[in-house]
């Protein structure tokens, strides 16, 4: 018999750990080949591991709601026969994100994260050497991906830390929020927020704490892309097998708006504003139980409409079937969301931190409108839409955002309605 350790698997460039928040399998039970044998959390998605080979889980290393660095192990196997390095490497992860089925929160110390930011090992044995609490860790800013705290971080901040003033836990900026008070029907219902909620939950409250937001609108006559979408869906579909939405007409408008315009594909660093020179955009895709998730269009500006539309089918279906992978929703510097795929004329989205910019379209409406030109103005009937961008005003004012929205709105008036496909 031979016994082989299974690692968790590399889960993408911005992935260094993941919590392990159910086991699916038991000591002594057998599993088979490529079977999910435990779901893992990382700030991203939630996963299932699958077993690289068949055989008996002789041994959990870890314990469900604990941390496991990306490379490591976490079960031994026992098989019948000698395992080679090849056979022992696990397979891609099987992305799950949770949408339809309930989501195994595990309750973890309050000194391992506080809210949805987690805290490294190494980080709160820092914390714990310099009697400093999750409440104040929580008010460092971080350097690492997606704001985390790094040893580097908190090295800093030791040597401007004030020893002789306490730490003072009713600081007003983290100030509990008052508990709702409310009564229960007999027929009212209680549901537990899955974790992906749980992950939006926190990123929207985060975001509006962090961020000035200020959203200007304007309309926009849809005219030229209505009648190019009329004319080639059909021919697209026959073709392709997918279809021919909106959502990579406007991404293209606003990757050349971004190109015109770059000081809004920025991110904000203290005192320290970061120019993108990528323009990656996120595209908000709604999921079955009415969750979000945001995959990103990377380099958008380098695509053709025909490129961005492969890419957006492809990232819209596998999001609402859970194969997207944490590479594929992380990176983004400037997001779309689509609300009038609802029936939404407008909206005031809220900014996906750590960007400083999220375009939101409405639903395209035939409407009158007055139609200047030489002989006179008129009266005529055509599609128009809603748009509206969202900006952070601390680096973003509103002469700025204005003209980026207005050039996106050029784009779309000016779109040529006889280009192929």
């Amino acid at each position: 018999m031979a016994s082989s350790e299974i690692i968790i698997p590399k889960l993408g460039e911005s992935v260094i750990e993941a919590t392990i928040t159910r086991w699916l399998k038991s000591e002594g039970e057998m599993v088979n080949e490529e079977e999910s044998i435990v779901e893992i959390a990382t700030d991203k998605v939630d996963s299932e591991i699958p077993s690289p080979f068949s055989g008996k889980l002789i041994k959990k290393l870890v314990r469900e709601g604990e941390i496991v660095a990306v490379g490591k192990p976490f079960a031994v196997i026992e098989t019948s026969g000698e395992i080679t390095a090849k056979e022992i490497t696990p397979s891609p992860v099987q992305i799950l994100s949770q949408v339809e089925k309930k989501t195994h929160i595990v309750a973890e110390p309050a000194e391992e994260h506080s809210g949805n930011r987690f805290y490294s090992p190494l980080v709160r044995s820092i914390a714990q050497q310099e009697h400093i609490s999750v409440q104040e860790l929580d008010l460092i800013s971080g350097s690492g991906k997606n704001d985390r705290l790094t040893k580097q971080d908190l090295m800093n901040y030791l040597k401007t830390r004030s020893a002789d003033i306490p730490f003072k836990k009713s600081s007003p900026a983290i100030q509990p929020m008052p508990a709702t008070t409310f009564s229960i029907g007999s027929e009212d219902q209680i549901i537990d927020m899955d974790r992906i909620r749980q992950l939006i939950s926190g990123h929207m409250l985060k975001s509006v704490q962090t961020s000035a937001h200020v959203t200007s609108f304007l309309e926009a006559d849809m005219s030229q892309v209505v009648r190019w979408r009329e004319k080639n869906k059909d021919i697209f579909q026959n073709r392709e097998k997918e279809k021919l939405t909106y959502t990579p007409i406007f991404i293209e408008a606003i990757a050349k708006a971004v190109r015109d315009f770059p000081l809004v594909n920025v991110s904000v660093d203290g005192t320290k504003i970061l120019v993108h020179h990528n323009i990656n955009v996120g595209m908000a895709v709604a999921l079955p139980n009415f969750n979000l998730i945001v995959p990103v269009i990377r380099d958008a500006h380098k695509k053709s409409l025909l490129g961005i539309i492969k890419n957006v089918n492809d990232l819209a279906e596998r999001a609402r079937t859970n194969k997207l992978v944490p590479d594929e929703i992380s990176g983004g510097t400037i997001s779309l969301t689509n609300l009038g795929s609802f029936g939404t004329l407008m909206g005031t989205p809220i900014i996906n931190q750590p960007q400083t910019a999220i375009i939101a379209v409405g639903s395209i409406k035939k409407k009158p409108v007055v139609i200047e030109n030489e002989e006179g103005d008129s009266i005529a009937i055509r599609p128009v839409m809603m748009i509206s961008v969202t900006y952070d005003h601390r680096v973003i004012d509103g002469a700025l955002g204005g003209q980026f929205l207005n050039r996106i709105v050029q784009y779309l008036e000016k779109f040529d309605s006889n280009q192929p496909i």
